[in-house]
């Protein structure tokens, strides 16, 4: 299947625009959804192996989710799991309905796996996406994983009120998913990552908090560009504010080095690169995070992830669960089912130790 994907499928959608492929993509996934028999093919075809993690007193069947920004409007949210994924993350969303930043605004770079977009949390905001999800639990077809909602800030809103922001969206999506990733780390929206300051970060949580009598896990995004002083910054909030956890890492503003005129120009478009020019940062802030917190504050790692060796890099640095995004573009919709293969075999091949010993292992 991924031999066919990448011969045959990708080419084809590679000679569209990457927003319009993707676009197109989601549109497929969304009718599928629809059917209970078409969902249960595709599980029969890419569903992963079994491979159960428990964390933030969740239950997920393998640890490989998908990763924001794949699914904002949640149109496809019964696909994921059929896809064989562990968990999803939906969104981001924001408070406010917002197009996001004018087209064109995704960018391939296939001779480097990667990515480079400055989408700007382009969604139909936040009670639009709560009627989609109200949606998909009254039809029944609600996936049998956890599914998470990825937070931002409406780009309407200043600094200052960035807090009631956040808290708004959280009113209405609180009791229709698992777990919340604030977002303050895209960096598409002008001025968001500055909400990564200890002060504002606190703002944030404290509302959200006073808003979650039920403790659902409420997490934070980091950027892989912040120095390693200003993630224990972050660090320092997560016992005050009852942190669930960390997602390692966002998009990028670095670029590589390259010589390539093609590369050179793409690199030169603003915003967030992804893909596997990220893989070595991710996983040094992952490390590092992990080393600090000694493995008390579950981290879920993202970035560069395309084969198990990959998330396997990621898990034993310190990450509990990984997601992946651009790796799905690039090496297709069997990419949940390979990882997980790839780590369960990893697992028998170290004498089977229990998921908890292999995390920060390395």
């Amino acid at each position: 299947m991924s031999w066919i994907y990448r011969r045959v499928v990708r080419p084809c959608l590679f000679l569209q625009a990457a927003e319009t492929a993707h676009n197109r993509t989601l549109t497929a996934l969304g009718r599928l959804s629809h059917s209970r028999l078409a969902c249960g093919a595709l599980h029969s075809v890419l569903g992963a192996p079994a491979l159960p993690v428990e964390l933030f007193g969740l239950k997920f069947p393998n640890p490989v989710g998908l990763a924001a920004g794949m699914d904002k409007e949640a149109a496809a949210v019964p696909a994921w799991a059929a896809l064989g994924f562990g968990f999803s993350e939906l969104g981001g969303v924001t408070w406010h309905p917002q197009p996001g930043n004018p087209p064109p605004r995704v960018f391939r770079i296939v001779s480097e796996n990667a990515i480079v977009n400055r989408m700007g949390f382009n969604n139909s905001g936040a009670e639009a996406l709560a009627a989609r999800l109200a949606g998909w639990k009254k039809s029944g077809r609600w996936p049998a994983h956890p599914v998470g909602i990825n937070l931002g800030k409406s780009k309407l809103t200043p600094l200052t009120d960035a807090a009631g922001d956040y808290a708004a969206s959280f009113r209405v999506l609180r009791d229709l998913a698992d777990f919340f990733v604030v977002n303050v780390s895209s960096p598409n929206t002008p001025n968001l990552r500055a909400l990564q300051d200890r002060a504002a970060l606190d703002e944030i949580l404290a509302a959200l908090q006073s808003l979650n009598p039920g403790r659902k896990p409420i997490l934070v995004k980091v950027a892989p560009d912040l120095s390693f002083d200003a993630l224990d910054e972050i660090l320092e909030l997560a016992g005050p504010r009852n942190l669930a956890g960390l997602v390692a890492t966002n998009t990028t503003i670095d670029r590589p080095a390259s010589s390539a005129p093609p590369v050179q120009r793409i690199h030169a478009e603003a915003g967030g690169l992804s893909g596997a020019p990220l893989r070595t940062r991710s996983t040094e802030i992952i490390r590092h995070l992990h080393r600090q917190t000694r493995g008390r504050l579950p981290i879920i790692g993202v970035g560069g992830i395309f084969t198990a060796a990959d998330a396997w890099e990621k898990i034993t640095a310190g990450a509990s669960l990984v997601q992946v995004y651009t790796g799905l573009i690039y090496q297709g919709p069997s990419l949940a089912k390979n990882i997980v293969a790839g780590l369960t075999d990893r697992l028998r091949a170290t004498g089977g130790p229990s998921w908890s010993q292999v995390v920060g292992s390395a």
